[in-house]
């Protein structure tokens, strides 16, 4: 497999030199140059296990970069410390709704699903190569910690987490800042999660930093972390048997629904993917209206979610242009230019062939959470909510499966659980003592030259 950029302008690649790459020279995200068909044991190999899973539909994406028994190996070892041996259960909600329980691994998030596959992947290409890297990242709230927890200890990584200062819930904060391994560095940035990614991206763009400090990424924008996330979209789909499924999916950066889309390519029966938005709705009006518009970013109950600047939009964006890299660098230098874009034909046909979208505020959120405990007697977080009032919103046709991905577990937002039901949800055993531990964190303005001076004097380059 080799994979190409979205701008058009980057060298084709490897699978373990995207990997390490993270973002594309030409500041393109990385996509696979064609999509590889499900192989047709892909029901059964659902019912051997996740692992046995992951390795048939991650396979072809990885083929030439290691051996079989190896990549085997590293899926399998990944997967041992998730709490259930389903890794991603699901859960019937209502008629035809279902949980996908995505947040049973180390950190309670989503994240942990792909990263502690891509930190084993970091390990295993850094051995090859005898080299080392710089992560950079940007959170919102999730991806820090599971990176930070897939990364710590490492002995050929250094891990740099940016986050917005004050816009990450105190529990998130803690799962990042608490982590005492002399890899691990925190920075809380005075702005928004769209401003952390643009410093992200930024950094990657300074060739001379990004090749002084080995500079890679984990985000989403690394392919690898949507490789991984494909698999949940097989495994639960499979459950049913073949038959069409819609999946529902609260997202800010579009990283996790684009990996559904990535399903469906490989020719798995997916009906509709639904697309959940807080108030930071820019997904959900530009599906609506098929004009991509900036809007300030507002604080809500699920701070994950609050985010302008989608990234791996940018890859929908590619697919349905046709794969013309350069029709989709100029869309989002207009964009970026103009604070929006218009979407074209081809585009906005696309989007209503394959997607639905639908948001939800805090009020609304607020309900979903209690409805579902007074129901059910389940506690769910806001994110999970907000994906539950979109499947309730959206409707699919009648007898046709509706997963919604429940991203986080709810004690990761307790503020907001107990506000909604009375209950306030018990961190696990192994994070009891959480609010004990003490921090390690920096304070930095939003300046590209302040982050690469932090990032310069703390890292290991050789």
């Amino acid at each position: 497999m080799r994979y190409v950029s979205t701008r058009g302008s980057a060298p084709t690649l490897g699978f373990a030199d995207v990997l390490l790459a993270g973002l594309a020279d030409d500041g393109g995200l990385y996509v696979p140059e064609s999509w590889p068909t499900l192989p047709p044991t892909w029901r059964e190999a659902a019912e051997r296990g996740y692992a046995a899973a992951a390795v048939e539909v991650m396979w072809p994406f990885v083929e030439g970069a290691l051996d079989r028994a190896t990549f085997e190996a590293i899926v399998a070892d990944a997967y041992a410390c998730f709490d259930t041996p389903e890794v991603v259960p699901l859960v019937p909600l209502d008629g035809d709704v279902y949980l996908a329980e995505l947040y049973r691994g180390p950190t309670l998030a989503f994240k942990d699903v792909a990263l502690q596959l891509v930190g084993r992947l970091f390990d295993h290409e850094l051995a090859r190569r005898g080299g080392r890297v710089t992560v950079l990242g940007a959170t919102s709230g999730d991806t820090g910690s599971a990176a930070i927890e897939a990364l710590r200890d490492r002995a050929a990584v250094d891990c740099v987490i940016l986050h917005p200062h004050g816009r990450v819930s105190e529990v998130q904060r803690r799962q990042m800042t608490t982590v005492d391994a002399p890899n691990v560095f925190n920075v809380a940035v005075e702005g928004t999660f769209d401003d952390c990614q643009d410093l992200v991206k930024a950094a990657f763009a300074d060739g001379a930093f990004r090749d002084a400090v080995h500079l890679t990424a984990v985000n989403s924008i690394n392919w690898a972390r949507v490789m991984a996330q494909i698999v949940y979209y097989v495994t639960t789909a499979a459950i049913f048997g073949g038959r069409p499924v819609r999946f529902v999916v609260p997202t800010g950066n579009f990283g996790n629904v684009y990996a559904g889309w990535g399903a469906r390519a490989m020719g798995l029966p997916v009906e509709r993917l639904v697309v959940a938005s807080n108030r930071n709705d820019i997904l959900t009006r530009a599906f609506h209206t098929g004009t991509m518009a900036l809007d300030g970013v507002v604080p809500t109950l699920s701070p994950s979610m609050d985010i302008q600047v989608s990234s791996n939009f940018e890859r929908l964006l590619f697919e349905l242009a046709g794969r013309d890299g350069a029709a989709t660098a100029a869309q989002l230098a207009r964009f970026r230019t103009a604070g929006s874009v218009e979407l074209t034909e081809a585009q906005r046909r696309g989007i209503d062939t394959h997607f639905e979208a639908a948001r939800c505020d805090d009020e609304g959120t607020l309900a979903v959470i209690r409805d579902v405990h007074d129901r059910h007697g389940l506690l769910v977080d806001p994110h999970t909510a907000v994906g539950i009032a979109a499947a309730r919103s959206v409707p699919g046709p009648a007898g046709t499966p509706t997963i919604v991905l429940a991203t986080a577990h709810p004690a990761k937002f307790p503020d907001a659980v107990e506000r909604a039901t009375g209950v306030r949800p018990a961190l696990p055993d192994r994070l009891a003592d959480l609010f004990e531990r003490p921090e390690r964190c920096t304070t930095l303005p939003n300046d590209l030259a302040a982050v690469e001076r932090f990032v310069s004097a703390a890292v290991r380059t050789n």
